[in-house]
């Protein structure tokens, strides 16, 4: 299997993360940017999907750019249009002889629009370019692994594109085995004190605070949130970031909660847990579906978070590298699994 490529995953970046892009606050740029995920998907040999949606009146959150507290981001939407991209590779896995089952497929995402005022390097054109880096090296595979990939909408609105998402899924005949949500995976420091922990950390997620403190709260590594559900997911992915090049330190943290709508409401009792469910992999988990968000923890690393600072040249390159062959290496291990 190859490599991901440092150059071609800054040049994605450089390309999506040129302005703000939002179906309300920068259409046009939304539009340019869903175009350029599209053309590189289908380039890449893939199959594209543009999945369209509307929805009512649905509780979400503000895209306005600053780190807001979760609790202080909640809306009431009156309406939206948006569209999410879907990725499905022609021939990919094994045909099902007779009497056999489809093969479960892996969804592999990240979210193309940003906050108000930022350009979104981090968040999330960093998570979009490895889906794309996934994309191309995964097509030149003989015999590649059943994967699905999605570019979502509208995350910074409250998830609304992946909730979307979801039920299209669920209606298809392919059973989802499991999900992977790439969500500000490129901004790395290796200065002491550079990461941050949310209120409650220590007592709510004991043990990686715990690995976070004793790497003196250093930012160079990645953040797997995964749940019991999704833990061989997690290790696996683990595994490959420490066989990559450069090797990628990995801290795991198990949400307590369960899948399903309980673990939701937990998460809105408890805030520091519901800052588990800030990406596209939550309404996976709602719908009792393993999953993982893999993150370089956005505001408790990133000091452009959601601000105009957060530009390309900000990014670390090898290491995004690392994170897409991390998850390149995960999805074929995976697949094989099944």
């Amino acid at each position: 299997m190859g490599q991901a490529d440092p150059d071609l995953l800054r040049r994605h970046v450089m390309a999506l993360a040129d302005r703000p892009r939002g179906r309300r606050h920068a259409p046009r740029a939304m539009e340019q940017a869903e175009k350029y995920v599209a053309q590189a998907l289908t380039a890449a040999g893939w199959q594209v999907y543009r999945e369209p949606f509307d929805v009512g009146l649905r509780i979400g959150s503000t895209d306005r750019h600053g780190p807001q507290a979760v609790p202080l981001k909640v809306r009431l939407h009156r309406g939206l249009s948006g569209a999410n991209v879907r990725a499905e590779l022609p021939g990919a896995g094994r045909r099902p002889g007779p009497g056999e089952t489809i093969p479960p497929t892996l969804v592999i995402g990240a979210h193309l629009d940003t906050a108000q005022g930022s350009p979104g390097s981090d968040d999330n054109a960093s998570g979009v370019a490895v889906v794309l880096e996934v994309a191309r090296v995964l097509g030149r595979l003989a015999v590649p692994p059943v994967v699905t990939l999605m570019i979502f909408d509208m995350e910074e609105l409250g998830l609304i594109g992946s909730r979307q998402a979801v039920r299209c899924l669920l209606r298809t005949d392919r059973t989802v085995g499991g999900m992977m949500s790439l969500e500000s995976v490129g901004f790395f420091s290796s200065e002491p004190g550079s990461q941050h922990l949310p209120a409650g950390a220590r007592l709510m997620m004991p043990e990686a605070a715990d690995t976070v403190r004793r790497r003196g709260h250093r930012g160079d590594f990645t953040l797997i949130v995964h749940r019991s559900s999704s833990r061989t997911l997690a290790d696996t992915w683990s595994r490959a970031a420490a066989a990559a090049s450069p090797v990628l330190p990995t801290v795991l943290l198990r949400d307590p909660r369960p899948d399903g709508p309980l673990g939701a409401l937990v998460g809105l009792a408890v805030p520091a847990l519901g800052n588990l469910d800030r990406s596209d992999h939550s309404p996976f988990w709602n719908n009792r579906i393993p999953a993982v968000m893999l993150t370089s923890t956005a505001n408790f690393r990133n000091p452009h978070y959601h601000r105009p600072g957060d530009t390309a040249d900000t990014l670390d390159y090898q290491r995004l590298a690392s994170v897409a062959t991390a998850t390149l290496a995960t999805a074929v291990a995976w697949c094989e699994r099944d």
